[in-house]
C-alpha cells in the first residue's frame, strides 16, 4: 500500500489488493484524520524535502511552481497494525490504558494511606478513651498476679504483719531499729544495741504494719550476745512469725531481709546465705551497747541501719536469723562491724542465727537474764594464728582437756585464728554440746573433744 502526497491535495490512498481489510481500515482513518488537521508549512508536502529524507523544502521566493510532472509521488510503507487482542511487540499502549494505570496506583498509594491512618486511630482507642479533648490511658487487667509459694512477694505477704519497727528515745537523742513478734503474749525480740544504744535502755515505741503505735516495756537484755526481748501489752491479733533454724541453712540458699533502714519501715531486700560460723566482734570498746561476740550467718541481702533486730528469712519464710551487724568500708574504723555504723552496706551483712536468739530470748522471758556458753579456758587475745590458752579452769574435778600453752586453730573443722575467733564460736553453740578442738600441743596436732557448759558471769572478754 502506498500514500500519495502532492502540495494542495487531500492524502489519498492506494491499497495494494494483498493488504488485508483491517489495515486499509486503519490507513483509511488515518488520512481523514491528517486532512483535518491544520495545513502543514509548505515544506511539509514536498516528499523531497530537508535532508534527503523523502520531504522537499518549499521554493526560493521567486522560482516557478513546480508543474504537474514535478510532483513526485512520496511512497509510505503502512505497517499493518495487530489485531486488537493482541498487539505486535514495540506497539505504542494506548493513552486510555496508561491512564487507568496511574489510576490504579494512585489509588493503591491512597489505600495505604487510609489503612495508616485507621490502625493509628484503633491504637488510640485502645489504648485510651478521649475526654473532653484528653486521653485517658487504660488501666491493665486488675486480676491478681498468681504468684507461687516460695516467691519473695509470697513470703513478704505472708510475714509483714509479724514485724515490728521501733522508735527509741535515749538521752536526747533517737534511734530506730526492727523487732520480730514472738507470740501472742506481746513478746517481742531485737538487738540490745536498739534498746540500750548509749548503754542504758531508752524508752521504746512500736509501730505495727497496721501503722498503729504502742509503748514497749524491757523484758531483759544481754550484752555479750547483742539480744533484748520487750513487750506490749493490751493488744490483740498478734501475728508471731515461724521460728525455723540455722542449722538447715546451707551456703548459697536464698534469705529475705525485712526492716526499716534510716527509718524505711517494711523494706524488704533479698539475697543469700554467703557463709555460716562467720566469727566476729561488734560493738567495739567505743560503743555504749558494749561488746558482743557473735556466730554469725553472712548475707549479702542489703541491710543497713535500721534494720538490726529484724528477720532473715529462708525460702519457706522462717526466721533463721537477726539482722545484727553489718561490714563497714572504712578500714580505719575501730569498729569495722560496727552495729551504728551509719555508711550503706557493701554486701556484708550479719545476722545472729535463730537457734543462739531463742536460748537466749527464753532465758530473758524466763528469768530476765540470760546465760553464756564457754569453754572454762582463759586465752590471750594478741596472739595471731590461732587462741592461746594461758589458763583452764577444771569442770567437776575432771581433768581437763585443755592445757596452758595450748594452741587452738579449729573449732568443729572452722578454723580460728584468734581469741575472739574462739569466743565467738563457743557461744554460737549451746550448753552441754561437745565440740572438736583441733589444738597445737608441743608441736603436734591434737584433735580435743571439750564439753561447753553455761555460765552467767562475765569474767571478761579473754574468758572462754
Amino acid at each position: 500500500m502506498v500514500v500519495e502526497v502532492e502540495a494542495g491535495h487531500t492524502l489519498g490512498t492506494t491499497m495494494p489488493p494483498d493488504v488485508p481489510e483491517q489495515a486499509a481500515e486503519q490507513v483509511a482513518d488515518r488520512a481523514a484524520d491528517r486532512s483535518a488537521a491544520p495545513p502543514a508549512p509548505r515544506w511539509w508536502s514536498h516528499p523531497d524535502g530537508p535532508g534527503g529524507h523523502g520531504f522537499r523544502l518549499a521554493p526560493e521566493p521567486g522560482a516557478p511552481p513546480p508543474g504537474p510532472s514535478d510532483r513526485p509521488s512520496a511512497v509510505v510503507p503502512i505497517r499493518p497494525s495487530a489485531p486488537r487482542d493482541g498487539r505486535a511487540a514495540g506497539s505504542r499502549a494506548p493513552r486510555s490504558t496508561l491512564h487507568q494505570s496511574v489510576r490504579i496506583a494512585v489509588g493503591a498509594v491512597v489505600a495505604v494511606l487510609c489503612a495508616g491512618l485507621l490502625g493509628g486511630c484503633i491504637g488510640a482507642l485502645v489504648q485510651g478513651t478521649r475526654q473532653g479533648g484528653r486521653i485517658t490511658l487504660q488501666s491493665a487487667s486488675e486480676a491478681p498476679v498468681p504468684r507461687s509459694p516460695g516467691t519473695t512477694a509470697s513470703i513478704v505477704r505472708a510475714v509483714l504483719p509479724g514485724v515490728v519497727y521501733l522508735s527509741v528515745s535515749a538521752s536526747g537523742t533517737t534511734t530506730t531499729g526492727t523487732g520480730i513478734v514472738l507470740d501472742g503474749a506481746g513478746h517481742i525480740l531485737t538487738n540490745n544495741h536498739v534498746v540500750a544504744p548509749l548503754g542504758s535502755a531508752g524508752r521504746t515505741t512500736v509501730t505495727f504494719s497496721t501503722g498503729q503505735r504502742h509503748p514497749a516495756a524491757l523484758v531483759g537484755r544481754d550484752v555479750g550476745s547483742d539480744l533484748a526481748v520487750l513487750q506490749v501489752k493490751g493488744v490483740s491479733g498478734l501475728h508471731p512469725l515461724a521460728l525455723g533454724s540455722a542449722d538447715r541453712i546451707e551456703v548459697g540458699d536464698p534469705v529475705v531481709a525485712i526492716g526499716a533502714p534510716f527509718g524505711l519501715q517494711g523494706t524488704v531486700t533479698s539475697g543469700i546465705v554467703s557463709a555460716r560460723d562467720r566469727p566476729l566482734t561488734s560493738g567495739g570498746t567505743n560503743s555504749g551497747a558494749g561488746l558482743a561476740y557473735l556466730d554469725a550467718l553472712q548475707t549479702d541481702a542489703p541491710i543497713n541501719p535500721g534494720n538490726s533486730g529484724g528477720p532473715l528469712l529462708d525460702a519457706a519464710g522462717t526466721v533463721v536469723g537477726v539482722n545484727t551487724a553489718i561490714r563497714s568500708a572504712d578500714s580505719d574504723s575501730s569498729d569495722p562491724f560496727g552495729v551504728t555504723d551509719d555508711s550503706g552496706s557493701i554486701g556484708l551483712g550479719f545476722a545472729i542465727p535463730v537457734d543462739q536468739a531463742m536460748r537466749v530470748a527464753e532465758q530473758l522471758i524466763n528469768t530476765g537474764h540470760a546465760g553464756h556458753t564457754v569453754l572454762g579456758a582463759t586465752v590471750d587475745l594478741t596472739y595471731q594464728g590461732g587462741a592461746e590458752v594461758t589458763a583452764v579452769a577444771g569442770q567437776g574435778g575432771a581433768d581437763p582437756a585443755l592445757r596452758p600453752g595450748d594452741v587452738v586453730v579449729a573449732l568443729d573443722g572452722g578454723p580460728v585464728t584468734s581469741g575472739d575467733d574462739l569466743a565467738a564460736l563457743v557461744r554460737g553453740r549451746a550448753p552441754g554440746a561437745t565440740v572438736v578442738l583441733t589444738v597445737l600441743r608441743d608441736g603436734r596436732t591434737r584433735e580435743l573433744p571439750v564439753p561447753l557448759h553455761s555460765t552467767r558471769r562475765d569474767d571478761g572478754a579473754n574468758t572462754v
